[in-house]
């Protein structure tokens, strides 16, 4: 009996060790995904400001143009 416990010892080691490189494996992979992200966005930023700034002003002449107090014929 104790030969088979030491095997399931060993066994259950061996597999906790499996699980420990692949968990780390994880980790590394979601670090470097976290730093592309990172970089995509810091190349992106830039342009969502000009973007943001182009549609407020379509917005303010949209405002300025509907707000005109007489009737448009069609």
């Amino acid at each position: 009996m104790p030969v088979v416990s030491l095997v399931t010892v060993g066994l259950s080691v061996a597999g906790l060790v499996v699980v420990a490189f692949c968990a780390f494996k994880v980790h590394l992979g979601v670090r470097r995904f976290g730093r592309e992200l990172d970089r995509a966005r810091a190349r992106l930023e830039p342009k969502h400001a000009v973007l943001r700034d182009e549609l407020r002003d379509l917005q303010e002449a949209r405002a300025a143009r509907d707000s005109g107090d007489g009737v448009r014929s069609s």
